[in-house]
């Protein structure tokens, strides 16, 4: 069944669960005879050395967690050994949290396998005119194809064959098709806690996306004073410059500097930037200004006046006739190259992007909105593999929504089965290194883990999480998630750190007895 907005699947888990009175009868005859059997389990039990020795291994991670969090339901973790010895460890592994962006992994695995490690878009220039000298007499029209990131360097390659064929006049309309996508009533508002609602990672999908709907905007200082400028340079923009150049030192942060976008009436923008800057130094910062409809052929417009093509008449939105002939077009990178900057930086708007193109790609007759029909199509790949969905909650596919929901378990089974598909290179290739790029740069440094692990973070006020690949000191690789939904969750990060760093330096492997799951009758002999 489906629910509105992120469609929580409902349904009961498959285990079934023991009685508590033999629940506890079984454990503690489990523990008598391992300890009266094998000598070696009252060593470790007795030695506080090894962190699976003395105490169990989740019950040790579990009081660091409650000790961090103060909060014994904050956490929720699974580790799964995927190709070497280890014992699954689970912690409030069925409870459904918010995961934040590590629900990106469920989005572009789905993808690989769905559409296909080589699929691509395409973006269409057409007309209905003819070309006659150095003259396009006709309308000009741009067919989108849903790209993730058709660049503003793509564009201006693809343009710049129009000049290339003598074209310097289009004696017509610039006509943007954005048919491609199917979206029924908008998207579920995200409520950002933030103070910048043209933050770049705000910025929600659309058919008619270019160049991530971003403008970068530069203010450098030197001995004529200040000069600031944006990429692109549309002629909606202008920028009001009031940084002052001071003499040479230190250069300050960017968030020593404001940049404050006023927005007029007829739709056109001032962004007004304010600061101190000493000579040499520079700031920069990226702002989503403009609808995706009106930056698009902004740009577009912009690009063509710079190779000398000028469009006389105006930008309008429109459906390309069937008659309509192709000019020119812009393949983008295959799917494994977008996976790969989804991954590795956490771009949400692709990630959204995608899960539109899964559902446009999909779209049953019935359906309406690629949204939908993208989680619809992700659900059913899913259960084909035998993953319970209840309760999972995947909402826009980038995990930026107060609304998704998954539990550490459904979690690690996922990785699981990534990590058996003929294309976990592709996506294991795509998650940040521990220590060394993406958003793992900063992470566990100086802990001898460098590149030890490939793992997918997520952020979002009062959530931390991580879900990937770590490898143990006996080279062992583990499938882990781990989830903190706590308020606050600021030292949550701590947490899952330790989790990595426990899995790397003392992984479960040793002789004592850990409960594979909290509140379940599952036990294991490490």
């Amino acid at each position: 069944m489906m629910a509105i907005k992120g469609m929580r699947r409902s349904g009961s888990s498959r285990a079934e669960k023991l009685c508590p009175q033999f629940r506890r009868s079984m454990l503690a005859s489990l523990m008598a005879f391992t300890v009266m059997a094998a000598p070696s389990v009252a060593v470790a039990e007795n030695d506080d050395s090894g962190f699976s020795g003395n105490r169990l291994w989740t019950n040790q991670l579990k009081d660091y967690a409650l000790q961090s969090l103060q909060n014994e339901d904050a956490m929720s973790m699974a580790a799964i050994p995927l190709n070497g010895p280890g014992i699954n460890q689970y912690i409030n592994a069925d409870a459904l949290m918010s995961p934040g962006s590590i629900m990106k992994l469920v989005t572009t695995f789905a993808a690989l396998e769905v559409l296909g490690p080589n699929h691509h878009w395409d973006t269409d220039f057409l007309t209905d005119g003819v070309m006659a000298g150095d003259t396009l007499k006709g309308n000009l029209y741009v067919r989108f194809g849903g790209d993730p990131k058709l660049t503003i360097e793509r564009l201006w390659t693809t343009l710049s064959e129009l000049r290339s064929m003598g074209i310097t006049k289009i004696e017509g309309d610039l006509i943007l098709d954005g048919t491609y996508f199917e979206v029924d009533g908008g998207f579920p508002a995200f409520e950002d806690n933030g103070d910048n609602p043209h933050a770049p990672f705000l910025v929600e999908p659309s058919a008619y996306l270019t160049n991530l709907n971003l403008m970068h905007f530069q203010v450098r200082a030197d001995e004529r004073g200040t000069q600031a400028w944006s990429t692109p340079s549309l002629g909606e923009v202008v920028i009001d410059n009031r940084v002052v150049a001071t003499a040479e030192g230190p250069c300050p942060s960017r968030r020593n500097f404001e940049w404050e976008p006023i927005i007029h009436e007829d739709h056109r923008v001032t962004v007004r930037v304010t600061g101190e800057l000493p000579q040499g130094c520079r700031s920069t910062t990226y702002l989503s200004l403009l609808p995706h409809e009106q930056y698009s052929a902004s740009l577009i417009r912009s690009l063509l006046a710079d190779l000398g093509v000028v469009v006389s008449g105006g930008d309008l939105n429109g459906v390309t006739p069937e008659d309509a002939r192709l000019v020119m077009k812009t393949t983008s990178p295959d799917l494994v190259t977008m996976v790969r900057d989804i991954n590795k930086w956490s771009s949400n708007v692709m990630a959204r992007q995608l899960l539109l193109t899964i559902g446009a790609e999909n779209r049953l007759e019935d359906e309406n909105d690629d949204r939908v029909a993208g989680i619809r199509v992700i659900y059913d790949w899913l259960e084909d593999k035998g993953i319970n969905t209840a309760g999972m909650v995947i909402d826009n596919g980038a995990g930026l929504t107060r609304h998704g929901r998954i539990t550490a378990r459904q979690g690690a089974q996922i990785l699981q089965h990534a990590w058996n598909s003929s294309y976990s290179a592709d996506l294991m290739a795509s998650m940040p290194i521990i220590a060394m790029d993406g958003t793992m740069a900063r992470r566990l440094r100086n802990t001898g883990m460098d590149g030890e692990g490939r793992i997918k973070t997520g952020y979002l006020e009062n959530v931390r999480s991580i879900a990937g690949f770590t490898r143990d000191s006996n080279n062992t690789t583990w499938a882990v998630v781990g989830m903190v939904n706590n308020d606050p969750a600021w030292n949550g990060q701590a947490v899952l750190d330790r989790i990595l760093y426990s899995l790397h330096f003392r992984p479960p492997t040793g002789t004592a007895i850990s409960h594979a799951a909290s509140g379940t009758s599952d036990t294991s002999i490490q």
